[in-house]
C-alpha cells in the first residue's frame, strides 16, 4: 500500500494571481488601489447615513450594513494579499488561513442575506406603502439583521469545524489569493466527502433561497408599478429601488460568471482570476452606483463634505 506524507499542519503557501516577478508591483497598486477606493467608498456611505438624520430609514439602516460588510468581506483577502506581495512570501499560517475562509465565508454570506432584505424592504416600500412605517419598525428591521447575522455565523462555523478535522499531506500550494473554501479541502489526504456533501448542500440553498426571495420582492414590485396609471409615478417607483436591483445584479452576475468559468477552465489560477470579480470588483462599485443613483446619499454626502471643511483650521 503507498504510504502517504501526512503532516501537522503549519502553514499554507498562497500562489497568488501570478508567479511572474515583474507582475507583483502591478498586481500591489492595482489591488492598493481597489482597496482603498472599497474601503473609503463604503466608509463615505456609513458616515453619512450616520450623520443625516434623513437618512434614519429601514433602506438605509440595512445599506449601512452592506457598507460595513463589504469593507470587513475584502479586508479578509486584500490586506494578507498586499502584504505577502510586499514581503515576497507566500505563506499563511494554518490558523491565519482558517481564519480568513471563516471570516470570509461570514461576510459574504451576510451580504447575500441583506441584499435579500433589502428587496424586501423595497417589497414592502412599494407595495404596501400605507403599511410601511408599521411592518418595517425597528425592532422587525432588527430582528432581520439578527437573523441574517446568525445564519451567515452558524454557515461559516459549521464549515470551519469540519475543515479542523481533515488532515493534511505535505503539498500545501493554494492556487489561490487567499484561502477559498473548496481550494483548502482538495488539498487534504483525509476522506472530504461530508465535507464536500455539506459544501454542496450549503451552497445550494444560498444559491436558491435568497435569489429566489428576492425574485418574487420584484416580481411583486413590477406588478404593483405597472399598476400605476402615470408614467412618473412608474419612474419614481422603480427609482427607489434602482440602485438596488443594480447591486443584486452585479452581485449575482458576477458570481454566475465565475462558477461558469470554473466550470468551462480546469486552470485553478483562472478561476482564481475570475473570482476577482465578486470578491473585489463588485465592493468597489457598491458605493459608486449608490452615490450616483441615489438623491438622498447625494445630497447626505455633499453635506458630510461640508462639515469636513468647515472643521479643517
Amino acid at each position: 500500500m503507498e504510504s502517504r506524507n501526512y503532516t501537522r499542519v503549519l502553514e499554507f503557501f498562497l500562489l497568488g494571481l501570478s508567479e511572474e516577478t515583474e507582475m507583483q508591483p502591478f498586481l500591489f497598486g492595482l489591488f492598493l488601489s481597489m482597496y482603498l477606493i472599497i474601503f473609503i467608498g463604503n466608509l463615505l456611505i456609513i458616515l453619512a447615513i450616520i450623520t443625516d438624520s434623513h437618512l434614519h430609514t429601514p433602506m438605509y439602516f440595512f445599506l449601512f450594513n452592506l457598507s460595513f460588510a463589504d469593507i470587513c468581506f475584502t479586508s479578509t483577502t486584500v490586506p494578507k494579499m498586499l502584504l505577502n506581495i510586499q514581503m515576497q512570501s507566500k505563506v499563511i499560517t494554518y490558523e491565519g488561513c482558517l481564519s480568513q475562509m471563516y471570516f470570509f465565508m461570514l461576510f459574504g454570506v451576510l451580504d447575500n442575506f441583506l441584499l435579500t432584505v433589502m428587496a424586501y424592504d423595497r417589497f414592502v416600500a412599494i407595495c404596501h406603502p400605507l403599511h410601511y412605517t408599521v411592518i418595517m419598525n425597528p425592532k422587525f428591521c432588527g430582528l432581520l439583521l439578527l437573523l441574517s447575522w446568525v445564519l451567515s455565523v452558524l454557515d461559516s462555523l459549521l464549515h470551519g469545524l469540519m475543515i479542523l478535522h481533515l488532515s493534511f499531506c505535505a503539498e500545501l500550494e493554494i492556487p489561490h489569493f487567499f484561502c477559498e473554501l473548496n481550494q483548502v479541502v482538495q488539498l487534504a489526504c483525509s476522506d472530504t466527502f461530508l465535507n464536500d456533501l455539506v459544501m454542496y448542500f450549503t451552497t445550494a440553498i444560498l444559491v436558491v433561497i435568497p435569489p429566489t426571495g428576492i425574485f418574487l420582492s420584484y416580481s411583486k414590485i413590477v406588478v404593483s408599478v405597472l399598476r400605476i396609471s402615470s408614467a412618473g409615478g412608474k419612474y419614481k417607483a422603480f427609482s427607489t429601488c434602482g440602485s438596488h436591483l443594480s447591486v443584486v445584479s452585479l452581485f449575482y452576475g458576477t458570481s454566475v460568471v465565475v462558477y461558469l468559468s470554473s466550470g468551462i477552465t480546469q486552470s485553478s489560477r483562472e478561476s482564481a482570476i475570475a473570482s476577482v470579480m465578486y470578491t473585489v470588483v463588485t465592493p468597489m462599485l457598491n458605493p459608486f452606483i449608490y452615490s450616483l443613483r441615489n438623491k438622498d446619499i447625494k445630497q447626505a454626502l455633499r453635506n458630510l463634505f461640508r462639515k469636513i471643511i468647515c472643521s479643517l483650521p
